[in-house]
């Protein structure tokens, strides 16, 4: 069946299992079973199973490294869809209202999760969610040029990375330090510098999965046949990996996930696009769509509520749980606190899960 009498009649099931995956597995890591896993393999031979569900301290790749550009890459691929559906029943001009008012709510959600990790109000920019808020916003303002201008503004913002680091610290741009222009744009617009090397400006670099996103929708929507989206999927997110993966081993550009760096952004865009395209293929053309998919589905129909629930509800259960064990009687079930405290992450994570659950089965959503 052709791609113009599948997607552009109803939503992707792919996608929403996509986007579930991704949305399941930040709300685990927020229910803290990532860190109990880490805890319980340590030392182990799994253990470098365990770090792959962590961020690498600074040049090479892990797993965890991906979680964020799949997101802001699968909220790219959504975006044409939720465009066709607002000028159905609306004006071009509702549409731009509708994004402008959810970018600075998501500006402002992203602001405030930092409140509540640090216990009071602070001015800092490092979440995703604000990240999300310009990308979504620069991603929109370009949707209706051409592919061609698309990409070519992608590839300027790469450039654009490049040369920000390399002139303002053309010794060492991605030395591990707090020297280079992502860390003095962090001074500039908050005063302060991440303990852990993430910068703001990131947001540059990383709108291009956005806009990578927003390309393989449109595609999606058009009038081309599966195969050919499949095609263009597998060619392009093959090539962009391997200049991503090229660009570190060739020693050009270091793949660091903290500051965003091009072969990171180019690599970690190129490996969305082939799991898009893999979802893509085994449920929407293939049509494997057993029930059991359902479950990663329904945690992507409320996406942001659920995200903001977990790292405040989740996070903070979690994270207070842990004084028990060296509370009076609990001291007895000391040694065997990482399996507890396991059992614990996954009761929070199922209990997250449920929410998504009856909030999908009510059919109540919350849009931003």
């Amino acid at each position: 069946m052709g791609q113009s009498s599948s997607a552009s009649s109803k939503r992707l099931f792919s996608l929403d299992v996509f986007r579930g995956v991704v949305m399941f597995l930040l709300i685990a890591e927020a229910a803290g079973v990532h860190e109990s896993v880490g805890s319980l393999v340590e030392g182990t031979a799994f253990e470098t199973l365990g770090l792959q569900l962590e961020h690498h301290p600074w040049n090479g790749l892990r797993f965890w490294d991906l979680i964020q550009p799949f997101f802001m890459f699968i909220v790219g691929v959504a975006m044409p869809f939720s465009l066709r559906k607002r000028l159905a029943s609306g004006s071009r001009r509702a549409a731009t209202k509708h994004i402008l008012r959810r970018c600075f709510l998501l500006f402002s959600f992203g602001v405030l999760l930092h409140w509540v990790y640090s216990h009071g109000p602070v001015w800092e920019l490092w979440n995703v969610l604000v990240q999300l808020a310009f990308t979504i916003l620069i991603a929109y303002a370009i949707m209706n040029r051409s592919y061609k201008f698309q990409i070519g503004f992608s590839i300027a913002l790469l450039l654009l990375t490049e040369a920000l680091y390399r002139a303002y610290n053309p010794a060492a741009p991605y030395a591990q330090n707090h020297e280079s222009f992502g860390a003095w744009f962090d001074m500039l617009t908050m005063g302060k510098t991440n303990g852990g090397y993430w910068v703001f400006v990131n947001f540059i670099p990383t709108m291009s999965h956005t806009i990578w996103g927003v390309i393989c929708g449109k595609l999606l929507l058009s009038k081309n046949s599966e195969k050919q989206n499949l095609k263009l999927f597998l060619i392009w997110g093959t090539a962009i990996t391997a200049v991503g993966f090229a660009m570190d081993l060739l020693e050009i550009t270091p793949i660091i996930k903290r500051i965003a760096t091009t072969s990171f952004t180019l690599t970690s865009g190129g490996i969305s696009t082939l799991t898009l395209a893999f979802f893509y293929w085994a449920i929407d053309v293939k049509g494997y769509r057993k029930s059991w998919l359902s479950i990663f589905a329904v945690v992507g129909t409320n996406s942001i509520f659920i995200y903001l629930f977990s790292e405040t509800f989740g996070h903070l259960i979690f994270r207070e749980f842990d004084i028990l064990w060296s509370t009076g009687v609990f001291d007895i079930l000391l040694p065997y606190k990482n399996w507890i405290l396991l059992i614990e992450a996954l009761l929070i994570l199922l209990f997250l899960w449920v929410i998504t659950y009856f909030l999908d089965k009510w059919k109540i959503y919350f849009k931003v």
